[in-house]
């Protein structure tokens, strides 16, 4: 996340998760394949979270904006960081979250395993 709003609506996300009894354990991980967003605990379980912003999303849905390339680029980051911390044996799943901001307050949608792990 490069813009101000992007980074804001990390911030926001990883808040909103946080509530709710996730582990934040990394922002912003980069590898060659790309990034991951979030990367949060969820008991014995790795999330990796992919965020969403919209300032309106009357016309598409965020979470449908995760194409199946950009699933497999966060795949493939997922492998390398789970190489890379030696928690490969952990469980996973994907997770996207939606943040749009309807009459100055943000609104959350969070889809819990958005997409398998043979993206």
């Amino acid at each position: 996340a490069h813009r101000p709003a992007d980074r804001w609506a990390e911030s926001a996300a990883a808040r909103f998760l946080r509530r709710r009894g996730l582990r934040l354990l990394e922002r912003n991980f980069r590898c060659r394949a790309g990034e991951i967003d979030l990367i949060m605990g969820d008991g014995d379980t790795l999330v990796f979270v992919e965020v969403r912003y919209r300032a309106d999303d009357r016309f598409v849905d965020p979470a449908a904006t995760v194409t199946p390339a950009k699933q497999r680029r966060l795949l493939t980051a997922a492998r390398a960081y789970l190489a890379r911390s030696r928690l490969a044996d952990r469980p996973c799943r994907f997770d996207v979250v939606t943040l749009t901001k309807r009459n100055y307050r943000p609104e959350f949608r969070w889809v819990k395993d958005a997409f398998g792990q043979d993206a």
